[in-house]
């Protein structure tokens, strides 16, 4: 796998597990991981994830944006430690206890614990959706302020828009883990994205990981896509 590569996290969002399934075997060694979120767990729970992943497949993120009192993360964080993901996500808007909860849940795996990583803006939303439910603040405050809290708070990193990239780096450090969505390649439609950047454009301005979905698993080709994007990335695209 090139180092262009392994910087790409699919985002599988999808219910179908024969196709999940099937997708996770056209793109391995073509990405750095597998995410799987909401909707897919939702659908097949934890025996769901483990025929997508395998016993030896690439790293996962699991993306289920926690939010509920400390207690609950903590012992939702706990349930899915057999599963041994790479990356899980909490909600950074549950403020400082339950966002300690969920980093003190998670240390219980030891050195192969999953870093913890929080939601800050969804990358759906702009300044109007924030001022509709009482955030005065624009998105890129309001990214920064969760963003801050999350590492005083022990969260290994956060979750954040392509635009908010290089604020955060400055702001929270070299080893602060930023995983970034809202990627397009050149060329690709926005979608629902409201925040977006190329991959090349969010990795020079100081992202770890990008979390690209549609680009790559809504292709006739998904292993295609994939080689495009990480060429793209690498600078080698015609």
């Amino acid at each position: 796998m090139t180092a262009a590569a392994s910087r790409i996290f699919c985002a599988v969002d999808t219910t179908d597990l024969a196709a999940a399934r099937g997708l996770a075997g056209r793109l391995a060694g073509l990405v750095g991981g597998l995410k799987l979120g909401l909707e897919f767990f939702v659908a097949h729970g934890p025996d769901g994830v483990r025929a997508v992943m395998g016993s030896d497949g690439p790293p996962l993120f699991l993306d289920l944006k926690l939010h509920d009192i400390p207690n609950t993360v903590a012992g939702a964080v706990r349930a899915v430690l057999p599963l041994a993901p790479a990356f899980l996500t909490i909600h950074a808007s549950g403020g400082p206890a339950m966002m300690r909860a969920a980093v003190e849940a998670a240390a219980a795996a030891g050195p192969g614990r999953p870093r913890i990583l929080g939601v800050t803006v969804l990358t759906s939303l702009d300044d109007g959706d924030l001022e509709a439910v009482g955030q005065a603040a624009p998105a890129a405050a309001q990214v920064e302020r969760l963003a801050r809290l999350a590492r005083e708070c022990g969260l290994d990193g956060v979750i954040c828009s392509p635009n908010e990239v290089a604020a955060l780096r400055r702001a929270c450090g070299p080893d602060f883990v930023l995983m970034v969505p809202g990627i397009r390649p050149a060329g690709a439609a926005a979608g629902d994205q409201k925040r977006v950047m190329t991959p090349a454009e969010a990795l020079a301005a100081g992202a770890d990981h990008l979390v690209i979905g549609r680009p790559i698993t809504g292709d006739p080709d998904p292993a295609a896509a994939a080689r495009r994007i990480a060429a793209e990335i690498a600078g080698d695209a015609p």
